[in-house]
């Protein structure tokens, strides 16, 4: 059967440019129809518009950082398509293979390969009762007051109980995203194969507040506020944002979608733990 693969390269990570034209020849050269997104010139692909490629390909190849991954997995997702990243920044804990390994990609031809399921969260946003947006997060949500580090009052009500936090900000996370900024907080590492939520504030005011784990059948309903009245803003997966007011209500479940993360060697979660905590 022919294969269809779609790259997805950030060209702004260095030496991108040269793995992608790599990856094509050997995609080429192994009978897999590959194709670039329209705006990007490829000696060795076919041309498609960036939503087209995810309904055409049968596996997505994402060339860049954790980062890139991220913005590009929520969207393969929707379309129940695995993922695989191709290093182009640091070592991060999501790309599999580094550009010297690209031999690998053979796999995706003979179908040796696994696939790890990573978790979703949706994020509702809600005015007076009114939905006014929504959201897809790999890593985490994050409320915070933004470029101004600033105390913020915030509640996280849990089946009608609440957790109150006198805080810089509070993070509602994935296991993925556990170890990102939740991780710089001082939230636990979890093990990416667990389904479950880790709501770890932000500097808090006071000695006793600690990351919580929640179950991911689990409801989060956030409100938060400031008593001088400083600008707060929802992010999630450091991207998008949402100007939170005293009466804006945010919802966080587990998201019915779901990422499918290709493996093609055994560079397991723990090992790339190990050499990350080596760095330093």
């Amino acid at each position: 059967m022919q294969v269809k693969v779609a790259v997805l390269p950030n060209l702004d990570k260095r030496g991108c440019p040269e793995t992608v034209d790599n990856i094509g020849k050997l995609l080429k050269s192994l009978d897999i129809e590959a194709y670039l997104p329209e705006d990007i010139c490829g000696s060795y692909y076919l041309h498609a518009s960036e939503e087209e490629l995810f309904k055409i390909a049968d596996v997505i190849i994402t060339v860049g950082g954790d980062g890139t991954i991220i913005r590009f997995s929520k969207v393969a997702a929707k379309y129940d398509k695995p993922i695989i990243g191709v290093n182009a920044g640091r070592l991060g804990f999501l790309a599999n293979i580094e550009p010297s390994e690209i031999q690998l990609l053979s796999k995706l031809k003979t179908g040796e390969y696994t696939t790890e399921k990573r978790m979703l969260l949706d994020i509702k946003v809600c005015e007076n009762g009114k939905e006014v947006g929504s959201f897809c997060a790999m890593n985490d949500a994050v409320i915070t007051c933004g470029f101004m580090s600033r105390i913020i009052d915030v509640s996280a009500y849990v089946e009608n109980d609440s957790i109150n936090y006198r805080a810089d900000g509070i993070i509602i996370s994935t296991p993925t995203g556990s170890t990102a900024y939740s991780m710089s907080a001082g939230g636990p590492i979890v093990d990416p194969q667990v389904e479950n939520m880790t709501v770890t504030p932000i500097c808090s005011h006071s000695l006793t507040a600690r990351p919580i784990i929640l179950g991911g059948d689990r409801v989060v309903k956030l409100k938060a506020f400031s008593k001088k009245r400083a600008d707060i803003f929802l992010s999630v997966d450091g991207r998008k944002s949402f100007t939170v007011k005293p009466y804006t209500e945010i919802y966080v479940t587990k998201s019915e979608n779901s990422v499918k993360l290709i493996r093609l060697n055994d560079r397991s979660f723990y090992k790339t733990l190990s050499m990350k905590f080596r760095e330093h």
